[in-house]
Order: structure tokens, then sequence, then C-alpha cells
């Protein structure tokens, strides 16, 4: 499993979201509060942001523990952005271990990360690409679940599904055909989308300010609110709608 985060709202430092929290990112890398499946997430970490006057997201992404990694504390205290999306790692077994295979995956306008696993990866992946161009597949980032995933959602989104009709169709197409847990999120730097199948999810909203998607809060100041399981979430800085996921049918 994984540990992810996504802001939206006034420009502000990257570490004033993902290092400086009492319980940040950061710190969820080595003590995550809520974590379902796995215990320390140091297989890699990624951070992706947007500047103002460019649509495309900017990216810094590590293999290892983040709390390694000097240069991170540097980047995060000088770079300033109105959107962000950052990640930590605990590997799949099977995946490829470099930071090719750290979230955030990026493509044109969007950033994407998974929080969860594929069950039977990497058996699972010629059911999983059955409807996937082979171009596509042979131009997967990494050999891990995560990537195909987001091969799938960015398929989708190329084809002009928004970026809830993206990861929804995502979850509930690989859901039927594999187990999996499926914690989803997704920004193209103006909305936030996100869901829930198989892990913790909360969000944080300042209405007309700002707003926070995370795996869990990063402190304990009041305003956090729980997003049941087998939601889909779309959140910006005016407001948060959240759905449920139909269930596969058997």
């Amino acid at each position: 499993m994984c540990r992810h985060l996504a802001y939206l709202g006034p420009p502000v430092a990257l570490r004033s979201v993902v290092a400086e929290p009492p319980h940040s990112l950061l710190r969820q890398s080595w003590a995550p509060r809520m974590q379902r499946h796995g215990t320390v997430n140091a297989d890699g970490f990624g951070v992706g942001w947007y500047a103002d006057g460019d649509p495309l997201p900017a990216r810094y992404r590590r293999t290892g523990p983040v709390w390694a990694d000097p240069s991170f504390a540097d980047l995060t205290r000088v770079v300033r952005s109105r959107a962000l999306l950052a990640a930590v790692r605990d590997a799949t077994e099977g995946s490829t271990p470099d930071e090719s295979a750290a979230a955030p995956f990026a493509a044109e306008r969007w950033l994407f990360s998974h929080n969860g696993a594929v069950t039977g990866w990497p058996a699972s992946v010629a059911d999983l690409a059955a409807d996937l161009p082979p171009e596509r597949l042979l131009s997967l980032e990494a050999r891990c679940d995560s990537a195909l995933l987001w091969a799938l959602v960015l398929h989708r989104l190329r084809s002009g599904h928004s970026l809830g009709e993206a990861l929804a169709d995502t979850v509930l197409d690989t859901a039927a055909r594999t187990p999996a847990r499926l914690n989803l999120l997704l920004t193209d730097g103006t909305t936030i989308a996100a869901t829930t199948w198989g892990d913790t999810l909360w969000h944080h909203l300042v209405p007309g300010d700002h707003v926070v998607v995370a795996s869990e809060p990063y402190d304990d100041e009041p305003g956090w609110t729980q997003v049941p399981d087998r939601t889909l979430v779309l959140a910006t800085p005016d407001g948060i709608d959240a759905s449920p996921l139909k269930e596969p049918s058997a």
C-alpha cells in the first residue's frame, strides 16, 4: 500500500502540506496512523506540482525512503504551488523497484497516484489490459500495478472521459476482473478526483480557500471528514461531491 494526498488552493510552500504538519506525508512514510495494509512506506516517493502560467506539472521522484533524501527538504522549502499531488510508496511484490514506479505518474496536464494493490500481479496483467491498445501497454512507464492502472485511466481521459468517469470506470472494470484495493487519486490542477476501494480516504475543505484529499489526516485539527469505502470524490476549493461506486456484477 501507499499514502498519498492532493492539495488545491492559494500558493503554498510544498513543505507546508507534505512535511510540516505533525502527521504529514513525510511522517506517514514511517509511522502511518490509519494504513490498513503494510506498516512502512519506504520504497519510493514523489511530488508533482503546477507552476503559475504552465498547465503541465513538474515532478520530483526518487526510490528509497523520503526521509533519506536531503534534496526533498530543500525542494519543498522553496517551491510554491496552487496545486500538488504527493505520495510515499510501499511497493507491490513483483513490481519495479526504481523511481519509475513511484507516484505521481504524469501525462499532459494530469497527475495520478494509486494507494492499493492488484491481487495476482503480474499474472493478472493480461486480463486487466485486454481493452488497452497494445502500444499503450508497451509504453508503460514501469513494471507495476499502479503504472498499469494509470495506463487504463489515461486511455479513458484521452478518449474524452471526465476525471471522475475515468477513475470510476477503471475501478469498476478492474474490480470485476480481479480482487484489488483501488484508492486512486487524480488531478488536472483545478479539480481533484479520488476513489476509496479498500483503504482510508479523508478530505478537508475550507470553502472558497483550499481543499485537501488525503489517505489520512495530516493533523488533528477539526474539519477532516472520512470518506466511506466504495466512493468517488470530486473536490475543488468551492466544494466536494461524493457519490457511491456501484459494486461490480458477479
